[in-house]
């Protein structure tokens, strides 16, 4: 198991997000449509922790946004139940797959303008065989 963490206060990125370029890099187009149905400071405050998720997935990974992994390639949906749902794709996969990644955990948390994101990535054991 690996662990990454990030926290941030909502309005660090408030320049960033105003820039349309920087939104395309970050962000899947999913995240961004969830984002778009919220108000101004909901929506804020989502991609906000969402970016805190991504930080948090890419440091568990040992890359951070490094060696090819972009912050887009780490999309954190949310499931029916509500809890955050990791998708990786490119780099980010690739990085997965070659640690031996079964399963990726985010937690988010906000409290006032604070945003905590936990990550823990389960990897298969050396020697245990995988499910196909």
């Amino acid at each position: 198991m690996r662990i990454g963490a990030d926290l941030l206060y909502v309005g660090e990125l408030d320049r960033l997000l105003a820039r349309p370029w920087f939104r395309a890099y970050v962000y899947a187009e999913s995240e961004l449509a969830t984002a778009a149905g919220f108000g101004p400071d909901r929506c804020r405050e989502f991609l906000a922790g969402r970016f805190a998720a991504k930080e948090a997935v890419a440091k568990a990974l040992g890359t951070g946004f490094a060696d090819g992994v972009a912050p887009r390639q780490i999309a954190v949906e949310r499931a029916d139940s509500g809890a955050a749902l990791v998708t990786l794709t490119d780099a980010a996969a690739a990085r997965a797959a070659a640690l031996g990644v079964v399963e990726v955990q985010v937690s988010i948390t906000h409290k006032a303008d604070l945003v905590l994101a936990v990550a823990l990535v389960m990897i298969t054991p050396v020697g245990t065989p995988t499910r196909s």
